[in-house]
């Protein structure tokens, strides 16, 4: 059990919707063995010479010191990893399977608990963590069941005395790196295919959310995953360069899979280089979020409101610009206004009433605090909220008379910010709209079906959501495009970043 204390934000009038104050102490009953502070390496807990904090971004308060981890711990893991692979890859696609199953089985089980750890270190309101459990635990049970679909094919030959047979197998050693905002669902996504496939793991989770990582490795150890499949190896920001490295250049390594900044994935990816390793790639995004004039503005707004305030707007998803047509723009802004005043509440995850939840740090803050003060000081006006409260709390913001010029237009945010530009064309739309050197995700609203093909197959990004603000989903590929990264994760295709494809010649037949 451990305890976290809320403390008392002081409110500006603007947000009169945080009325309670987060004083209260929140106890947190967590089953035994699921709050760990060690590294996980070779189906042991393995402490380290060093530790680092964890906190709760809503307080500031202290959750646990874990184990701070350097190479030669990221060097061991590799070698339990590189071992243990010898034998996971020999076992059928069904016994993999089952595993996994079980490990989806104990998710659901313990879903209340890890929720609570996910609110706990990330800040994400409590029926958003339960959530991302049950978001996390669907991509085991996905791939527990995919991984008796890894088909081969036989090709006709040119010649009667030669088959040609193609095998799929195993890449080997994967490195996964992992981000802050969806510390259980950003593993098993990627974890579910590489163990499916027959690959090892070694997971670095982000530094301000170790702790699901490290509950996810108990619950594996309990569903029967065998030692050295699935390492966890914690690191602080501090020493997150060196152990990237090692995980990235070690020989016994054949794969990379991350989440995270375009500029982190250019780094790895040089790493990567220098052993020809296979990548995974899923990096930053700048999702436009299009309203045209023949949009239901109700269904607009409500693909609006899920799509950009979900996490307090830090997912690489999320709608970071929204382009408005001239003829529905001020309708458009005065009900999102109206939407954010009635359904979002500003405070501590677990709090009932919270939707919207701390930023993970100040730092976040202050680079949406930059935004918006960008965006006014080049005449954007506030039409709702642009305040930062105490410590990493942030009002959601409504931007209107936005540029594409300003930073909040060129720049993901990862914060509660809603700049709107106003355009007058399709043509114009879509040039802003692609501008961008990124191509994850974007979004647009419609009743025309014409215009619905057209923009769907133009908007340069790797998934796009056509009347719907939440398009992500264990059975459809997640990827982007651009600077957005490489290959895709989920679904049927997922299951390939994890797999290498041998042609195999059988003649004198």
């Amino acid at each position: 059990m451990f305890r976290v204390f809320c403390d008392r934000i002081l409110l500006c009038s603007p947000c009169r919707q945080l009325t309670q104050a987060l004083r209260q102490a929140h106890t947190l009953s967590i089953a035994q063995g699921l709050l760990r502070s060690q590294a996980y390496v070779d189906g042991r807990w393995v402490s380290a010479p060093r530790s680092f904090p964890v906190l709760d971004p809503a307080t500031g308060e202290e959750l646990a010191k874990v184990a701070d981890c350097g190479a030669s711990e990221a060097g061991e893991a590799i070698e339990a990893a590189a071992s243990a692979f010898q034998t996971w890859k020999e076992r059928s696609g069904k016994e993999r399977g089952q595993l996994l199953r079980k490990w989806y089985d104990l998710m659901i089980q313990n879903k209340d608990d890890l929720a609570k750890l996910i609110t706990a270190e990330c800040g994400k309101p409590l029926k958003e963590a339960q959530g991302e459990i049950l978001y996390a635990a669907a991509f085991l049970e996905w791939f527990s069941e995919e991984s008796r679909r890894i088909y081969g094919d036989i090709i006709p030959s040119t010649t009667r005395d030669r088959r040609i047979v193609v095998l799929k197998q195993p890449v080997g050693v994967t490195s996964i790196i992992t981000p802050w905002n969806f510390p259980s669902a950003m593993i098993t996504r990627k974890v579910g295919a590489a163990l499916a496939a027959g690959c090892t793991v070694v997971v670095k989770p982000a530094e301000d959310t170790p702790l699901s990582a490290l509950a996810l490795a108990e619950v594996a150890s309990q569903a029967g995953i065998p030692q050295g499949v699935y390492n966890v190896v914690p690191c602080s920001r501090e020493r997150a360069p060196a152990v990237g490295e090692v995980l990235c250049t070690d020989p016994r390594v054949r794969k990379i899979s991350f989440t995270g900044s375009t500029a982190t994935g250019k780094v790895l990816l040089k790493y990567a280089a220098g052993t020809v390793k296979r990548v995974s790639m899923e990096l930053g995004g700048h999702a436009p979020f299009i309203v045209f004039d023949s949009a239901d503005v109700d269904k607009a707004v409500a693909g609006a409101m899920g799509s950009k305030f979900r996490n307090s707007g830090q997912t690489c998803v999320c709608a970071n610009r929204f382009l408005v047509q001239k003829g529905i723009h001020d309708i458009f802004v005065k009900k999102l206004s109206e939407a954010m005043e009635r359904e979002l509440h500003i405070g501590h995850g677990f709090e009932e009433k919270t939707t919207q939840g701390p930023l993970i740090n100040e730092r976040a803050v202050e680079k949406v605090e930059k935004q918006i003060a960008e965006a006014i000081s080049h005449g954007a006006r506030v039409v709702k909220g642009g305040k930062r409260l105490k410590g990493s709390f942030m009002e959601p913001t409504l931007l209107s008379n936005v540029t594409k010029d300003m930073l909040c237009a060129r720049e993901e945010t990862f914060g509660p910010l809603a700049p709107v530009i106003k355009f007058e064309t399709e043509e114009e739309a879509l040039t802003i709209a692609n501008s961008a050197r990124v191509g994850l995700a974007g979004y647009f609203y419609s009743r025309d079906p014409a215009q619905i093909w057209r923009v769907a197959e133009q908007l340069e990004v790797g998934m796009v959501g056509a009347n719907e603000g939440l398009l992500s989903a264990v059975e459809a590929p997640f990827g982007g495009v651009k600077e957005s990264g490489l290959g895709r994760e989920g679904s049927k295709y997922g299951i390939d970043e994890y797999l290498e494809i041998k042609y195999m010649c059988f003649g004198g037949l």
